[in-house]
């Protein structure tokens, strides 16, 4: 299984390894196992939403949490 998100391109080149790693695609195949299951936000075509939108050289903060308010 691979995993190959719909990123800007300097995103791909920082995450390549991350993408590629044993944890990842364990993680990747949970996410379609609950997906199967359960409803679970966000859809998957805007998990990677942010890295989409924004270049890696234009970051300057990230900010991590969970937003408990998607519906």
């Amino acid at each position: 299984m691979q995993v190959n998100p719909q990123i800007e391109e300097s995103w791909k080149e920082v995450l390549a390894s991350e993408f590629s790693s044993p944890y990842f695609l364990e993680l990747k195949e949970f996410l379609l196992n609950e997906k199967r299951h359960y409803t679970i936000y966000p859809p998957g075509q805007l998990i990677f939403n942010a890295f989409r939108l924004t270049p890696f050289d234009r970051v300057r903060v990230v900010l991590l949490g969970q937003d408990p308010y998607h519906g």
